[in-house]
């Protein structure tokens, strides 16, 4: 190879021949090895519907240093790589392509729909690994893994039917999120809430054998149809003598009764509420607590069904309108106030959610939760930073029953139960029972719905392992030690594998938890399609290069903050790698055959002390920074020190010495060896 450099730093013409040359040679491959301590991280898998973002980088950035540098340290490092099949978010994305094409994603039928998906994935999933190579991740291709592979595929049935058989697994009928559009149950993680314009419509509930009314303020008129009681607070005063009573339901002409409940805040409106439990979470568990009945008054697309008398077959804002004239007309109506209130969005149809009663597969959560709280009280699970320690307590102390259950084709993972087409009884089994333990039918139809993406991904740490099998690898590499991922996830993701981790595993699936922000447009605004704001992390690449990228993104950063993205510190990252590389050109420019390989064969002059004084300095302090995750400090530290006192400083000096001192030899020396070896760690 030769010594000289080109004149000028041109990344493309390097970063993507080094990465080939590091894949060829397998430089990022880890196998058991008895020998060596593991390091082990899971790469939280992007989603297969479309490019990386800006937050991917941020994120697939950090992991690429704690794994390099744990390589450095002398670890058995693994990063295992994959992408998530995102049931909803692929399945609107694949029926919005085929809309563009003139076919009905019915027409073509669940398996068509199937055929054309796998299409989707592949194509997409090959981006993403391009992408992330372009990047420059050190992850290790050779284990990469797909949610719906078949390993992973076998450990969510596995782990279905070992929970069913607990009892942990079970269907009924509770409150979950419904996209009219997509006619499916979302968890919360899909579910945007945002600020709209609305109001409260202020009706008369007329109490039976009084000439008294009970007002109520309500944002959704039309839920009216299925209301089965009115509560108060036990304690307010206002509203004692009436409890126990019945109220007349407008327009319905229904008696409901009057109950006392402490779910009602007695400060805030008229301290009167109307109790819809089909339709509002919180009215559920009052409904369940007062034996109170549940009326859904909606059909699957959001129209009004049987139950509503004149208003069925409307579109739920139709019926509002209409609701809300009669009101009027008849005298219930008292007022109507402007507000503005949050409302639940499908954050990829944009439809408003409905929040339904309907029969779906849920998992008990109360037992489960249990050692996820546990293992961050006794240390064995951290956050860093340790501010997120009460968003994840908080979220476990107050958790519900996980709905499971999604009703679309793209889920990977079909609920493993089998109905008999004779009595209707269901077996939760990995196939078909020859006949039915219940009245000896052969005939079994699989339940239509699927998983939700959660619960495939929730065992993501061990699944990419081998589990359920006792594999080589599960026992050497599992539990894994750091989880790089952002904030916005530490419910839907994070919880769920640690839970899962110890139902299944009997361990955390990983000990740190590191915790970054989102990366933010220059104006501090969340970068969005709808804001038009978002940055191609491949042209910041095409154009910069991706250590300039990647510098970019560390520098200034701290765990769990966000951070602004501006295009004039790419520029200075990349004048950065423009200095490293003058300063290498000029080191290659100079090497020398007879260099000094032994400190003892010549004479260190002060400045070479200096430098390597300062080398040493700055090793220990640099590992003190990454072991406490400081990453954002450690880079920066090793910025200053190359660009202030290494190339301007050192440098310098070492020109003057190596033009003008023939015999002196201990620039070089210190330049091409002890330098080299100390950079290349850092």
């Amino acid at each position: 190879m030769s010594k000289e450099l080109a004149k000028t730093y041109d990344p493309k013409q390097i970063e993507e021949k080094l990465y080939e040359r590091w894949c060829e040679n397998k430089y990022f491959h880890a196998e058991v090895d008895r020998s060596k301590k593991p390091f082990t991280t899971v790469m939280p898998p992007p989603n297969i519907t479309g490019k990386l973002h800006m937050g991917h980088a941020l994120d697939n950035t950090l992991q690429d240093i704690l794994i390099r540098y744990k390589r450095m340290e002398g670890y058995n490092a693994l990063w295992i790589p994959g992408t998530d099949h995102a049931a909803i978010s692929t399945e609107v994305k694949v029926t919005n392509q085929l809309k563009e094409e003139g076919i009905d994603k019915k027409e073509l039928g669940r398996e068509g729909f199937l055929e054309r998906t796998w299409q989707w994935k592949e194509e997409y999933a090959g981006t993403i690994e391009n992408q992330l190579k372009k990047l420059g991740i050190s992850c290790d291709w050779d284990r990469e893994r797909f949610t719906m592979d078949e390993g992973c595929s076998k450990a969510v049935e596995e782990v279905f039917i070992n929970l069913y058989n607990k009892g942990y697994i079970y269907k009924g009928s509770r409150i979950i999120n419904w996209c009219p559009k997509c006619k499916t149950s979302l968890s919360d993680a899909e579910v945007e809430h945002e600020d709209q314009d609305g109001n409260f419509w202020h009706i008369k509930y007329p109490i039976v054998g009084t000439d008294r009314f009970l007002e109520i303020a309500t944002t959704r008129p039309e839920t009216l149809l299925g209301d089965t009681a009115i509560a108060v607070h036990p304690d307010d005063e206002r509203y004692k003598d009436i409890v126990g009573k019945m109220a007349i339901l407008p327009l319905v002409n229904r008696e409901i009764p009057i109950v006392a409940d402490y779910y009602v805040d007695k400060e805030f409106g008229t301290g009167a509420v109307k109790i819809t439990p089909a339709h509002d979470p919180n009215d559920f568990e009052v409904g369940k607590r007062h034996n109170l009945p549940e009326i859904n008054i909606m059909n699957d697309d959001a129209t009004i069904n049987e139950k509503g008398g004149k208003y069925a077959g409307m579109d739920r804002y139709e019926a509002r309108k209409a609701i809300v004239a009669d009101l009027d007309e008849q005298g219930y109506l008292v007022k109507v106030v402007p507000h503005m209130h949050a409302v639940g969005t499908h954050d990829r149809c944009g439809t408003t959610v409905e929040p339904l009663i309907k029969q779906q597969w849920f998992v008990k959560m109360d037992e489960l939760a249990k050692p996820a709280i546990n293992a961050l009280k006794t240390g064995e699970l951290r956050f860093v930073p340790e501010r997120f320690d009460k968003i994840y307590l908080h979220w476990l102390e107050n958790i519900k029953d996980w709905c499971i259950s999604r009703q679309i084709w793209w889920g990977g993972h079909r609920i493993p139960a089998y109905y008999c087409d004779e009595c209707g009884e269901f077996v939760v089994a990995k196939e078909a029972p020859e006949k039915c333990p219940h009245c000896g039918c052969t005939h079994f139809t699989q339940d239509e719905d699927t998983l939700d993406t959660w619960f495939s991904s929730a065992l993501w740490p061990f699944s990419t392992l081998g589990w359920p099998e006792k594999t080589e690898d599960l026992d050497y590499f599992y539990p894994t030690d750091v989880l790089v991922t952002g904030y916005d996830i530490i419910f839907f993701w994070v919880i769920r594998m640690v839970f899962s981790g110890y139902e299944h595993t009997g361990k955390a699936p990983f000990n740190t938890v590191l915790i970054h922000g989102l990366v933010r447009d220059s104006q501090g605004r969340k970068m969005s399609k709808s804001l038009g704001n978002g940055i191609d992390p491949l042209e910041i690449i095409d154009k910069y290069g991706a250590d300039a990228l990647r510098l970019t993104l560390i520098t200034g950063n701290a765990p769990g903050n966000d951070m602004r993205f501006y295009n004039e510190r790419v520029e200075a990252s990349r004048n950065f790698a423009n200095k490293v590389w003058n300063a290498s050109r000029f080191i290659m420019m100079n090497m020398e055959k007879n260099i000094v390989e032994e400190p003892e064969d010549f004479v260190l002059k002060p400045a070479d002390r200096w430098i390597l004084f300062k080398v040493n300095s700055l090793t220990k302090e640099m590992t003190e920074n990454m072991d406490k995750f400081e990453l954002g400090i450690a880079v920066q530290k090793v910025h200053d020190f190359i660009w202030d006192e290494f190339c301007d400083w050192y440098v310098e000096i070492a020109k003057y010495r190596i033009y003008h001192a023939e015999e002196d030899l201990s620039p070089q020396t210190v330049l091409c060896g002890y330098l080299r070896q100390y950079l290349d760690r850092h």
